[in-house]
């Protein structure tokens, strides 16, 4: 048997084996669809809120950028234009995400 044979016999087998393991991904995925939406559906509940999730935000914000600024070595003067725009990012990030997780 030449080795062009054994090439085209080794390449059949796999492009068989890929079929059938897509086949098997696209048949499990199926299957998985209600369950996924299932599981989704308590996402969308009501949870913390807007208001409450900024009121924590901001204390957890203030508190965390007090200490990373006074570690820093320059203190709170030093590093106010830095800690501004930390703030606001990471105010932002962190009120939606509480909102989203509770």
């Amino acid at each position: 048997m030449s080795s062009d044979d054994k090439d085209k016999r080794q390449a059949r087998s796999t492009l068989i084996a890929l079929i059938v393991i897509l086949a098997l991904v696209v048949l499990a995925s199926f299957f998985m669809v209600p369950l996924i939406a299932e599981s989704t559906s308590g996402l969308f509940d009501d949870g913390l809120g807007l208001k409450n999730a900024a009121i924590i935000a901001f204390f957890v914000t203030v508190t965390l950028l007090v200490v990373f600024a006074i570690s820093s070595g320059d203190g709170l003067i030093g590093e106010l234009q830095f800690v501004l725009g930390g703030f606001f990012s990471f105010f932002l990030i962190l009120w939606l995400m509480i909102a989203w997780i509770f």
